[in-house]
């Protein structure tokens, strides 16, 4: 196992930590579509902010046996061994899965694809998608037969954007092969640089079906947490203090309220209830968990339009400051963003919105959402009717509000990062 040489097809917040642990143990070649960020990381830049520059220049710089090469080419593939697929897998404006990515990169892979090489998808995808969709396109587009003349595995990534205490080998991975022994192979590939061990599935569906349901349970029992917000929102009862309470008791699940956004939470749950309509099984939970979700950001826009009102703050053209608009703190990703539903019904009402995030690209959120963002705020000219805080990031907790708003400003802590008193209303 040690000479064979390994090819991570997909470069961004998933597949680079893995090739970086990969290439400090074999040969491993990074490829990626994206010409731009392929030129960025050559030169040890990960805009992403995963992987640290000097981790990455190191594994760039070795030699011999080991070693991490990325391109764009795909000819600088064509004699790996191993091939690990780690694409996004989104949702179209229809909220049904798109495939699309996984299809391309097979049909990369497949082009490549030779006799005796193992295809590992860590993608998620509803259970049945690596050999029902996958494989056929394999086989196409090389020519060879499915577990004769080729195999694949699934082991589902658990990378959790901007986390760097649980990083890709301290994070416990699911590994599965399309027979026993394949199985084992990629279960051992795995085992030698995951310092906290495998779980070697049953089969390559058990482990597509581990994945899926892992942030459809998160998003169900955020769900729930959010509409406690509501209800107790109604009773005049704070969400955070009750939560606190209920806390100290050794079994309670310790989610709070808040928007639920990112590549994982808010999209996995579809799949698998797309999957489940296939088999003419409505999952009631799981949408009722998604459809409260993806409503409050409408609700958190709301609530502040009421709250405004109740201060007699003039509504049309006030100015509103929004703290955030990654889908979570201290991590610069924006896909799937909640914030800009909440930012979106501001504009609705004629309210006129300032987005500030350090963390974030200026480029990339105009190109995906069309926003100007705020790299700095003007508090010497610019003071706010209105300030959301939407992320909890750590530069917004340093932040003395006061400096940025009118007297009798509205301050709405959605992710409660500043003292209770400090604020109008939490979520």
């Amino acid at each position: 196992m040690e000479n064979k040489k390994i090819a991570v097809i997909g470069l961004g917040y998933v597949g680079l930590p893995l090739a970086v642990a990969f290439g400090n143990k074999f040969k491993v070649v990074g490829f990626d579509i994206n010409s731009g960020r392929v030129s960025k990381l050559k030169q040890g830049i990960d805009d992403t902010l995963e992987v640290e520059e000097n981790e990455l220049k190191s594994v760039l710089n070795l030699s011999g046996n080991k070693g991490l090469e990325i391109t764009d080419n795909l000819d600088e593939i064509a004699d790996a061994q191993i091939y690990i697929v780690t694409v996004p897998t989104p949702i179209d404006k229809h909220k049904i899965p798109d495939l699309t990515p996984l299809y391309k990169a097979s049909e990369t892979v497949g082009k490549v694809l030779k006799k005796g090489d193992i295809v590992i998808y860590e993608s998620t995808v509803y259970p049945g998608a690596t050999e029902d969709e996958c494989v056929p396109i394999l086989s196409k587009k090389s020519g060879l037969t499915f577990n004769k003349d080729f195999y694949v595995g699934y082991s589902p990534e658990r990378i959790n954007p901007g986390d760097k205490e649980r990083t890709v080998t301290k994070i416990k991975k699911v590994t599965s092969g399309s027979t026993p022994e394949i199985a084992e192979e990629i279960d051992q590939l795995y085992k030698s640089i995951i310092t906290a061990g495998t779980h070697k599935a049953s089969s390559v569906k058990v482990a597509e079906a581990a994945k899926v349901i892992e942030n459809a349970q998160r998003d169900i029992n955020i769900a729930f947490v959010n509409e406690l917000s509501k209800i107790f929102r109604l009773m005049g009862i704070d969400t955070i203090e009750v939560l606190e309470a209920a806390g100290t008791k050794w079994n309670f699940l310790k989610f709070r309220p808040g928007l639920v956004g990112g590549h994982c939470i808010g999209i996995d749950p579809y799949y698998l209830a797309h999957k489940a309509k296939e088999y003419d099984y409505n999952p009631e939970i799981i949408l009722s968990g998604r459809r409260l979700n993806d409503s409050m950001g409408k609700f958190v826009a709301q609530e502040t339009i009421k709250s405004m009102l109740k201060k007699d703050i003039a509504v049309k053209n006030a100015k509103v400051l929004v703290l955030g608009i990654t889908f979570k703190e201290n991590c610069p990703d924006i896909r799937n963003s909640r914030a800009i539903d909440v930012i979106r019904e501001l504009q609705d009402y004629k309210l006129d919105v300032d987005v500030y995030d350090p963390w974030a690209s200026p480029e990339e959120v105009k190109h995906e959402y069309n926003l100007d963002l705020h790299t700095k705020i003007d508090k010497d000219n610019v003071k706010y009717d209105a300030v959301l805080a939407l992320v909890a990031h750590n530069e917004f907790k340093q932040m003395n509000l006061k400096d940025y708003t009118k007297e009798n400003a509205f301050i709405y802590d959605v992710k409660a990062i500043f003292p209770k008193e400090n604020s109008d209303l939490r979520l």
